[in-house]
């Protein structure tokens, strides 16, 4: 639209306001910066609906990988006891299919020694009376185990408290693997030293308890501490199938290739059963997280595809070729059949179905049967080494989602080209606005200053005129009289 003047409102002495008229110069020639911002718009929308896609096209990645990890939930097996209060199990892919008669007879323990009460409690010298000193000898695993030597020296560790610290701090330095403690109970105050270790390798006995005179004699005291008869530090003893087995541990391992027995606790009467074999559990949830995955992904494609019946346009990338490519690409992979396999040759066979919309819906009655009944031709259909329908899904995906030719990753690529593009040309425009503003500025704030300065020269002019022309009594009123009207405000208008 053109701008237009009132000529006969400027010359009033307001002149022009200058920062509007060229404002409005400005924004007639602005158009296009108003087209380009609008195109970073769409191009920002798009790339954000490319990224949400990109990220549910790698969650279906993971999905699909789940079902093809040779060592993931498919082969996953798991391990059941009859009775979980004996024995519970956990079982490793390797695990064969099996039951099995296990028996717990005795569990591991740890070893224990501990002492009467002493007289005097836990601060009281342990020393008799003639005694300057005292030896203690710990054997620790067994009758072939190590023997640990424990001097006892007055005012130093001739008391529970001072004794028990001693043994932790040398446990500590020198590995010994027990632990001692002072015990006080209604009897009185205690020693006790545990073993860190369970079964025959944890196992101690009290080998030394002596005392001697100043010069290092026997006093002839039998003993320097009074110790109950040890206990603990034996294996644990089971037997599976009628095999005998012992272990150092509760928790047993190599007695059944891929099992992990946790015994806890004993019975040597009471048999019960472990049922190795496929978890069908983790199977069904893995399987049905990759529906989870493939329907969100197909849903966000279906999303752009969709009239809008307000706007009567698509999403953002309705227009997006690569979009229509990927969703044919997934149609194809999720529609894959093998042959032969018991029968178990595509997803519908196995209680997978396909919607009308493209998306997947499972009927979990019919894929438990298939996983309880057959779970080998379930593994065999998601990953045969020559022909399966995760391998097949899994290769593809690996193209979808590579990170420099992935078909959303080339659309986010150009995206952000087109964006940068467009940004340098904003800017460079913008910065082309801003020098022609200042421009226009001092041009029209000259024209202003003109317009402004009109009425005090019209003054002027007019006083100037006056004294020139002669003034007579005989003149007639009318002549020699130069009239002069009043000016109004002057306003600049479009």
């Amino acid at each position: 639209m053109a701008i237009s003047f009132n000529a006969a409102t400027l010359l009033n002495g307001n002149g022009i306001d200058v920062n509007t008229l060229v404002s409005q110069i400005q924004s007639q020639e602005s158009g296009q910066l108003t087209i380009w911002q609008q195109q970073q718009s769409d191009l920002q929308t798009q790339a954000s609906a490319l990224s949400n896609l990109n990220t549910d096209l790698s969650n279906l990645a993971t999905a699909v990988n789940t079902l093809t990890d040779p060592l993931g939930a498919l082969t996953a097996m798991t391990a059941t006891s009859s009775m979980p209060g004996i024995l519970t199990a956990t079982a490793q892919s390797s695990a064969a299919t099996a039951n099995h008669v296990i028996v717990v007879s005795s569990l591991a323990s740890a070893g224990t020694v501990y002492t009467d009460a002493v007289a005097g409690g836990a601060d009281a010298s342990i020393l008799p009376s003639g005694a300057a000193a005292g030896d203690l000898k710990l054997q620790i695993g067994g009758s072939h185990g190590a023997t640990e030597n424990i001097p006892i020296t007055a005012g130093s560790n001739d008391t529970l408290s001072s004794l028990v610290s001693y043994i932790n701090q040398q446990s500590a330095t020198n590995t010994w693997g027990v632990t001692a403690a002072v015990l006080n109970d209604a009897s009185g105050a205690r020693l006790a030293i545990y073993s860190q270790a369970s079964g025959t390798p944890g196992a101690l006995a009290i080998t030394g308890n002596t005392t001697t005179d100043g010069n290092g004699n026997d006093t002839g005291n039998p003993t320097l501490l009074t110790f109950e008869k040890p206990v603990g530090g034996s294996d644990a003893s089971l037997t599976i199938d009628g095999i005998p087995f012992s272990s150092t541990s509760n928790t047993v391992t190599g007695a059944i290739p891929g099992v992990t027995l946790n015994l806890i606790s004993a019975e040597p009467d009471v048999p019960l059963q472990l049922t190795v074999g496929a978890d069908t559990t983790q199977a069904s949830t893995a399987i049905n997280a990759f529906v989870v995955a493939y329907n969100a992904l197909t849903a966000a494609i279906n999303q752009q595809f969709t009239v809008d019946p307000t706007s009567n346009t698509e999403g953002p990338l309705g227009s997006d070729s690569s979009l229509r490519s990927l969703q044919s690409s997934l149609f194809a992979d999720v529609n894959y059949s093998i042959s032969g396999n018991s029968g178990f040759v595509n997803l519908a066979s196995l209680g997978v179905n396909m919607n009308n919309d493209g998306t997947l819906t499972v009927v979990n009655t019919t894929l438990n049967n298939a996983l309880s009944s057959n779970p080998s031709a379930v593994l065999n259909f998601f990953q045969n080494a020559t022909q399966s329908f995760g391998n097949h899904f899994s290769s593809d995906l690996t193209n979808l989602t590579d990170p420099v030719n992935g078909l959303l990753n080339l659309d986010l690529a150009q995206n952000s080209t087109e964006q940068s593009d467009l940004s340098t040309q904003i800017s460079n425009f913008q910065d082309q606005l801003a020098t022609q503003k200042q421009q226009l500025i001092n041009q029209y704030s000259e024209v202003n200053a003109t317009l402004e300065e009109y009425p005090y020269l019209l003054a002027e002019v007019t006083a100037q005129l006056g004294n020139i022309l002669p003034t007579s009594s005989n003149t007639s009123p009318t002549q020699g009289t130069i009239a002069t009207s009043s000016t109004t405000s002057g306003t600049s208008g479009s």
